[in-house]
């Protein structure tokens, strides 16, 4: 395994030949060998697109030249595609704000594009891992939610009211206090399972609605410090599209 010689405002670092990532993450993968537990893909994904819209956000504000932000997009979405996994290598529990991880995705990007791309400079301009984490908690749990958990309780849903047609003409005894009460048909039961399920889902969308309220362009303190004043709805609109 051969080795390259990275720099960050700390010094020198060595980093392997064949990792995207540079200086910060190398350092924060010799200090924080904890857990072995790593980010999940939605996580990953989440911050992808974050670096993908804010990079266009730039571009679009006159903030960031036009060749570089398209090459941090195109790379960010490939990111977000989980294209590169195999280069987010950080334990999940790290320095408080996440900024590990931040600088991780930073310098992926940045190497990918092959570009002089700065990974503070240009991919995180405008932002800082205190806004950019919570705001990929919250972009990936909306992910979870509404790609993965919403559509499979649907299909349960679809699946409980299906039975509840085929078993309208099975009667059987209810029960209350553990007794026999009256009688009741299995469909009835099974219309009240999948009533269950669909405020369950209903319940979920209006979840979502608070999920995308972003932390992003607060930058440091919340203040939104260093960040174009219109920065952070734009990239609101973005992830939300």
């Amino acid at each position: 395994m051969g080795f390259r010689t990275e720099s960050d405002s700390i010094g020198e670092v060595k980093v392997p030949d064949e990792c995207l990532y540079g200086a910060s993450t190398q350092r924060a993968v010799e200090n924080f060998h904890i857990s072995n537990r790593r980010f999940d893909r939605r996580f990953i994904q989440a911050l992808g697109l974050i670096k993908w819209a804010a990079a266009l956000v730039n571009q679009d504000l006159g903030k960031l030249d036009a060749k570089l932000a398209k090459a941090i997009a195109a790379k960010a979405l490939e990111v977000a595609d989980g294209k590169h996994d195999a280069h987010f290598v950080l334990d999940i529990y790290q320095t408080g704000s996440g900024t590990s991880t931040n600088m991780n995705v930073n310098e992926v990007i940045a190497n990918l594009t092959k570009l002089s791309v700065h990974p503070n400079n240009h991919v995180n301009m405008g932002q800082a891992s205190n806004d950019v984490i919570p705001t990929a908690i919250h972009v990936g749990a909306a992910l979870s939610v509404a790609k993965g958990l919403i559509p499979a309780l649907k299909k349960l849903e679809g699946a409980l009211s299906a039975k509840a047609q085929e078993f309208t003409g099975v009667i059987k005894v209810g029960r209350t206090h553990l007794q026999d009460a009256t009688p009741v048909t299995l469909g009835q039961e099974f219309s009240g399972f999948a009533s269950q399920i669909l405020h369950g889902i209903q319940r979920l969308g209006q979840a979502l609605e608070g999920l995308q309220e972003l932390a992003i362009g607060g930058t440091a303190v919340g203040t939104g410090i260093n960040t174009h004043p219109k920065f952070a709805a734009k990239v609101c609109e973005l992830l939300f599209q």
